[in-house]
């Protein structure tokens, strides 16, 4: 066995603590505390400066601008690199991978796969065999919802517009769904609110597993916000390694960056991201092919808004 898997078993096998106390950002003098668990805001009403102004957005495409943050807990597992991507629907068409055949999306799909117009890929929502839950695709329903208090669904209207839909409301955004595919747990919900079981024990969500975390969220002003863990523990040596922040951890990153509301896609080894610009294509790969993905194209002139 590589001494690389080694140590990984290793550290997947112990035992994790609770969480930290707090979570710092690294910023150009040194660390600072902005989180912290047991005074944990209940509601995010607008971006954190503290945190969302360490990044240096870089513009990959028109309508696609990433950048990156460090972050540290109080525990070596909890030391992570943030991967940020903020997309503009107005500048892109947002797509997910075809179903192979049948009623249902089939086939593994990983983002080396993505066609290569694409500026934009992900994985999306969860899976087991299959993707989970509801599936919209150029408006025809290929899944039903499925069930859960906290599995809302992400919309592209036909405008092209993005919006998380609470479970209950799901049959009735269908009508005007382009696109959808539903994920959990939600991280925010409302205006920012982070939901009660994301802050109370025994309510259905583990709070204290660490995994390295994928979250989608819309923004206030409709954009698109996307954010991926990396483990930067350890002098940043097996950085797919499946272990960070916990979930009130990741809702706390959407709502420092300025998410109103937002939910986990499938993360630890599945999660992977590519972005494109014209000089470099930029891949965060995952450790296993996943069942469905969603890139973004550039839209054309005809069909900027």
């Amino acid at each position: 066995m590589r001494p690389g898997w080694l140590l990984a078993g290793i550290l997947l096998a112990a035992p994790l603590a609770r969480g930290p106390a707090s979570l710092a950002v690294r910023g150009s003098d040194g660390w600072h505390t902005w989180w912290q668990r047991d005074s944990a805001p209940v509601q995010w009403s607008a971006e954190l400066p503290a945190v969302a102004g360490q990044i240096a957005w870089r513009e990959a495409v028109p309508g696609v601008e990433w950048g990156e943050l460090s972050l540290a807990g109080e525990a070596e597992l909890s030391r992570v690199r943030v991967i940020v991507a903020r997309l503009d629907p107005t500048a892109l068409k947002f797509r997910l991978i075809k179903p192979v055949d049948g009623p249902v999306f089939g086939g593994r799909w990983d983002i080396g796969e993505a066609p290569d117009e694409a500026v934009f890929a992900v994985n999306a929502g969860q899976f087991t065999d299959q993707p989970w839950g509801w599936l919209v695709d150029e408006g025809r329903e290929r899944q039903r919802p499925g069930t859960g208090p906290l599995a809302p669904g992400v919309v592209v209207d036909w405008s092209g517009a993005v919006r998380l839909v609470p479970p209950d409301s799901l049959v009735a955004a269908g009508a005007g769904a382009r696109l959808a595919f539903q994920s959990y747990p939600t991280l925010l919900e409302g205006d920012g609110t982070v939901p009660l079981p994301l802050r109370q024990d025994g309510m259905g969500v583990d709070l204290s597993h660490r995994d390295a975390r994928l979250a989608l969220g819309v923004q206030r002003d409709g954009r698109l916000l996307i954010a991926m863990t990396r483990f930067e523990g350890l002098g940043g040596v097996l950085a797919n390694l499946p272990v960070g922040l916990t979930t009130p951890e990741m809702a706390a990153v959407m709502g420092a960056l300025g998410a109103r509301t937002a939910v986990l896609l499938d993360g630890g080894i599945s999660c992977q991201l590519l972005i494109r610009d014209p000089g470099e294509t930029h891949r965060w790969p995952g450790w296993r092919r996943v069942a469905l993905g969603l890139v973004a194209v550039p839209r054309s002139t005809r069909e900027a808004r």
